[in-house]
């Protein structure tokens, strides 16, 4: 259920609130072009900057657009656990599909504390929940001995979104975790390399602007197509370099602007690009065919 190209939906804001008429469009815009699943309120939601009431907003309007045609993939974690199990259960009685858990940021717990955290969550709901790991943003690492320990000891714990960076260490999970555990790349450079050691798709900031063809590359390979998914692997990788010029989700949402998608309005501490990155970014949009004359 949970495979292919997902995306990392992007929060559409205009003058300083949701624009619910936006994210709409942005949900159908991801359907329409074979977008696999969706996730709300993730870091390219720029869920630290929303309210408790509009994270759930937003999660509630993801459900009620995609209407059950893709799963809606709840970002509902916390480096408070007491909070990440609010959201997630709020999550699961709005009729979310899944729960995407972040692991705790900035208050760096052990391995043990992560395995209690994330146990807590799983505990208090029935909903599929997904691990995200991503070192470079919370400042700690969950080893693949915990995963395998969440995996065995809570069922609903049923994959991660790997953001480490490391081949190996997702090589290390999928042996320890099993063929069922589901491994999902967190990075669109390792989507590819992913697919190749067991994963089953990616949580995508690209496909935000070009979901067609981040979709096309995970089927691809599934139809064993090697060839047409290193094809598009490679038209993606100059796009993808252009996504994080600056921090995740400055540039994709800077694009999205630029191609009419939604507003490109960001929340602060997010602010927008500097000028040399901005034509950077215009020229990438531009070689790929997404933007003209701008």
């Amino acid at each position: 259920m949970f495979k292919g190209s997902i995306v990392a939906i992007a929060t559409p804001f205009k003058n300083g609130r949701i624009d619910e008429t936006a994210l709409k469009k942005l949900v159908e815009f991801q359907i329409k072009n074979g977008t696999s699943g969706i996730v709300p309120c993730g870091t390219t939601g720029e869920s630290p900057t929303l309210s408790t009431a509009e994270h759930e907003r937003v999660i509630e309007l993801c459900i009620k657009f995609s209407n059950k045609r893709v799963p809606i993939i709840a970002g509902t974690g916390s480096n408070s656990t007491e909070e990440a199990i609010s959201l997630t259960k709020h999550a699961a009685q709005a009729g979310a599909d899944a729960a995407l858990i972040v692991s705790p940021y900035y208050n760096r717990p052990t391995q043990r504390g992560l395995y209690l955290h994330f146990k807590a969550i799983a505990d208090s709901v029935d909903i599929p929940i997904i691990l995200y790991n991503i070192a470079s943003r919370t400042g700690v690492n969950i080893e693949p001995a915990t995963m395998q320990k969440l995996a065995v000891e809570c069922k609903n714990i049923v994959g991660v979104k790997e953001a480490s960076g490391s081949l190996e260490q997702m090589a290390t999970i999928k042996n320890l975790c099993g063929d069922d555990f589901i491994l999902l790349s967190g990075d669109d450079t390792l989507t590819l390399p992913l697919l190749g050691i067991g994963g089953v798709g990616v949580i995508s900031v690209v496909a935000n602007i070009v979901p067609k063809d981040t979709a096309e590359l995970v089927t691809a390979f599934e139809k064993g197509d090697v060839k047409k998914a290193q094809k598009l692997h490679n038209k993606l990788l100059p796009l993808v370099k252009a996504m994080f010029l600056e921090t995740n989700p400055i540039p994709v949402k800077t694009a999205m602007g630029l191609m009419g998608l939604c507003s490109g309005d960001l929340r602060l501490p997010l602010c927008e690009m500097s000028e040399e990155n901005l034509t950077k970014l215009k020229k990438t949009l531009r070689d790929y065919g997404l933007l003209k004359n701008k």
